[in-house]
């Protein structure tokens, strides 16, 4: 992939400091996925409690989402990632110190995941809307695909650490999240730009809103969200994964790890093929053929009970995964203007990201209610449904040709 991106763009100093930030975040993100999923399965064998991890993450974001991306959009970006970064810090020395002191309950671990999922809605907005004034204008494309390359390494590499630090002892993955919050505080402070946001007069309700009637205003961004609000939130079925590790398969922390990567294996897969071949036509339509086949691939790993099938289909989820959010992404970027990413990228969060903690809530509910396997396999299939409904309800997005 580096061979179709310009050598100078990993010369601009900027640029590669965002980058470090972004990517030691992305790391202990993930290794917490995995810490705190199979601590809190440990604790409470419940699939209800899960969940739970998911919804108490995704709550604070629906109340703070479009304030979040206000202050994207009103105050230094740089300041804000770095806030967000050290509170994040701060809450994985929390859980370092009572799991290895051995007084951490599962209650504790909820409102630490609550706490997370605050400094997380404030810091993903701002980094979305950073990206473009890091990188040189004239190589924004380049910069997404290497940005998004990075996470989907962080997501390799993030669970396999989780999983065999876990192994370790319960406390050594939260104490190597603290060390890599702290050094995304250090790489945030050290990033210099020119284009700086300042605030703008006091906030009002109407600029506080303005991204949702952005998004509203423009049928091919709400269809192109809103369609990936729904194939996360029913396709969240990797939310399951410490169930059918232990339960399913019969492998231990460290097989969660290596689950946990397949997906973002496909997408980085998928990321260098896109970065070689760029959608050029249909753009619409390869996105609901990609949402289709991501419900077809949570189907099958729903129902195997092989250890290669499940992660040959968690590898074409993330392939498939990976397709939508690049027209999605292209949409939105190409089509905002600098003084409003940060509200529309909090929408954006919304309707997306979130729904990653919600469909992890989901599944685990609809686990606890008719069983794991039938619940995955359910979320799948109504996945495929809804990527054929959005193709009646918005049929500019599905003629959507092109992504420049």
């Amino acid at each position: 992939m580096a061979s179709a991106i310009p050598s100078s763009l990993f010369h601009h100093r900027p640029f590669l400091l965002f980058l470090g930030s972004r990517g030691f975040s992305r790391i202990a993100t993930q290794i917490a996925a995995v810490a705190v999923g199979w601590q809190i399965y440990e604790m409470t064998n419940s699939a209800f409690d899960l969940g739970m991890v998911g919804l108490v993450q995704f709550l604070p974001t629906a109340v703070l989402v479009f304030v979040a991306g206000h202050a994207a959009d009103r105050y230094d970006r740089r300041r804000v990632l770095q806030i967000c970064q050290f509170t994040e810090g701060l809450i994985a020395v929390f859980l370092a110190w009572g799991s290895y002191a051995g007084w951490l309950t599962a209650p504790q671990i909820f409102i630490a995941m609550a706490l997370l999922g605050t400094a997380t809605a404030f810091e993903n907005p701002a980094t979305a809307a950073l990206l473009p004034n890091a990188a040189p204008m004239h190589m924004l494309q380049q910069a997404t695909a290497v940005s998004t390359a990075a996470t989907q390494l962080a997501i390799i590499g993030g669970p396999a650490i989780g999983g065999l630090t876990y192994a370790i002892s319960p406390a050594t993955p939260y104490a190597i999240m603290a060390a890599l919050w702290l050094l995304s505080v250090v790489f945030s402070g050290m990033i210099r730009i020119e284009k700086t946001v300042t605030a703008k007069g006091p906030p009002t309700l109407n600029a506080l809103f303005a991204g949702v009637r952005f998004v509203r205003n423009n049928p091919a961004i709400l269809g192109t969200i809103s369609l990936d609000l729904f194939a996360v939130l029913l396709g969240g079925a990797t939310a399951l994964l410490p169930i059918y590790v232990r339960d399913i398969l019969h492998i231990g922390p460290l097989g969660l790890g290596l689950l946990r990567t397949a997906p973002a294996i496909g997408s980085l897969a998928m990321t260098a093929v896109l970065a070689r071949h760029a959608i050029k036509r249909r753009a619409g339509m390869r996105m609901f053929q990609a949402v289709i086949v991501f419900g077809v691939a949570t189907v099958v790993f729903a129902i195997s009970q092989m250890m290669w099938l499940t992660i040959a289909a968690l590898i074409v989820m993330g392939a498939a995964d990976t397709v939508s959010v690049v027209v999605r992404f292209s949409l939105v970027q190409l089509a905002t203007p600098d003084e409003m990413r940060g509200r529309v990228g909090a929408v954006n969060f919304l309707f997306i990201n979130a729904s990653n903690q919600l469909g992890q809530f989901e599944s685990g509910l609809t686990a606890a209610l008719m069983g794991t396997v039938p619940a995955a396999a359910l979320g799948g299939i109504g996945t495929v449904l809804v990527a054929l409904l959005w193709m009646k309800l918005f049929p500019s997005l599905r003629k959507v040709e092109r992504l420049d």
